[in-house]
């Protein structure tokens, strides 16, 4: 049996998704966007690594030839190379690449790369293998976890020191050794036994999602238990063990919240819910003009620009409607240069587009006040009009999590991608799926990696479709408000 130290973790999380993995790995799901995105992370955040031990030697990956990857390591060895990237093992069953092998005072040190910005319990147990591999055939000195600090700003020139952190692991990794050996046997005779019967559970998203997770759960109904309001975790899958999955299920002694008892009455006797109380006191609040405003932030893990800190929410991008109490609508918008720091000048031209006065409508205003927040605390000569803007704000969903209306098909969402189309399901005004950038997260890593497309009308294209999906998400907030003052 040959496991590579994605697999071992992998069965650590799920026997069960270790023999699919083995035996019926076309029953896995493409991966989606979000994975690539976290790959290129990784990838990204350990090109930067290699920095923190310049001079080395690294490995190039080939698929189909990790015997040749694994003879280059031992000739760089042998040769007396000191530092390696992506140093190649496949020792005891385990086929194992570490991110930077370094060598120091005879011994060699393994530095493990993360993009995480703190040290996990499954990166413990992925340096493990590795030392486990590789103990075999080197000296191990002590084990590194290298992680992003993001504590750190950057000012000026990227500093590559500052941006990372250094945790030695080595009394984690060395108390694992006795565990490994005894996991590798229990793997190796669940492998060649049929697939284990293992039910769902917290499992199959901890600590990673699990791309057999649609194999493994279509037998759960889209209304189901696991829906419900801001159930814990733990609760719902209390429930799932006692047999309760369905709605229907539910004994009537069951502790739910008024949500929750709002959201299984509407499912099983499915009709809209209007309190017009609840819709009208929201309506109230409202000044005109009434400015429907969308933000849309991207993330680096490594800075890019001055005062930016890793995974920073970076504003780039705005949508503001603007409806006058005659019923004039007006659209602004601001995208900024994939190449320059976006923020001064949204901020700029957001306070120009912005009527003096009047309501700001978002949707789950948290987001876009705490941005404006951080643009108050980056430009103090901006400060005072930028916090001035936080009293104004009235949040959208508001009247939704106060069950002012209910829909059966929010399923127990008020997000505005759940609310909208069960509000609007056939009008194609309003259809995301028509777009090319269709939510948050690709928009997201759409403008995160632009400034990397050398294609100038490739980048021009996306630059449209950034602002029609931004546009569409003030369009949605108009509609929906139109919706509400139609229910009072």
């Amino acid at each position: 049996m040959l496991l590579s130290k994605s697999q071992y973790i992998r069965g650590l999380q799920c026997h069960k998704s270790l023999w699919l993995y083995k035996h019926k790995r076309e029953l896995r799901s493409a991966p989606d966007s979000s994975a690539e995105t976290l790959f290129n992370i990784g990838y990204t955040v350990g090109s930067y690594a290699t920095d923190l031990f310049p001079g080395g030697v690294e490995i190039e990956f080939t698929p189909n030839d990790f015997d040749g990857m694994s003879r280059k390591t031992a000739d760089l060895i042998e040769q007396g190379v000191e530092t390696i990237y992506e140093a190649t093992f496949n020792e005891n069953g385990i086929f194992a690449m570490v991110d930077v092998l370094h060598k120091s005072n005879g011994k060699w040190n393994i530095y493990e790369v993360k993009a995480s910005t703190t040290v996990k319990e499954y990166h413990r147990d992925d340096a493990a293998i590795q030392y486990y591999a590789l103990s075999q055939v080197l000296d191990i000195g002590k084990i590194f976890l290298v992680h992003i600090n993001n504590q750190y700003t950057r000012q000026g020139e990227l500093d590559v020191c500052a941006l990372f952190n250094m945790a030695d692991i080595t009394d984690e990794v060395l108390e694992k050794q006795v565990e490994i050996k005894g996991t590798l046997n229990s793997f190796d005779a669940m492998l060649q036994s049929d697939m284990p019967a293992i039910d769902i559970g917290p499992h199959c998203s901890d600590p990673y999602g699990c791309d057999f997770h649609a194999h493994c759960w279509q037998d759960i109904p889209d209304y189901s238990v696991f829906n419900l309001y801001r159930m814990s975790g733990t609760k719902k899958f209390e429930l799932y063990y006692g047999g309760i999955i369905n709605f229907e299920d539910i004994p009537s002694d069951i502790d739910l919240t008024e949500t929750q008892h709002f959201q299984v009455e509407a499912s099983i006797n499915p009709e809209i819910r209007i309190d017009k109380t609840i819709i009208g006191e929201f309506l109230d609040t409202l000044e005109y003009p009434i400015s429907f405003l969308d933000f849309e932030t991207f993330q680096n893990a490594v800075p890019r620009f001055s005062d930016q800190r890793p995974y920073m929410q970076m504003t780039f991008q705005y949508s503001l409607q603007v409806m006058t109490d005659s019923g004039e609508l007006s659209h602004e918008e601001y995208l900024g240069d994939e190449n320059i720091d976006p923020r001064r000048e949204l901020s700029e031209r957001m306070l120009r587009h912005l009527p003096p006065r009047g309501s700001i409508m978002a949707y789950n205003q948290s987001f876009e006040k705490g941005r404006i927040k951080e643009l108050a605390a980056l430009f103090p000569d901006l400060r005072d009009e930028l916090l001035g803007l936080l009293d104004r704000f009235v949040d959208l969903i508001a009247p939704f999590r106060r069950l002012g209306y209910y829909h059966p098909d929010f399923n127990g969402s008020f997000s505005i991608k759940s609310v909208l189309p069960a509000l609007f399901p056939d009008d194609p005004e309003l259809d995301y799926s028509k777009l090319e950038i269709h939510d948050g997260g690709m928009a997201m890593d759409t403008f995160a990696n632009l400034h990397l497309l050398k294609d100038s009308n490739q980048r021009e294209k996306i630059r449209k479709d950034l602002l029609a999906y931004c546009q569409l998400d003030t369009l949605a907030m108009v509609r929906i408000w139109e919706k509400l003052k139609t229910a009072v």
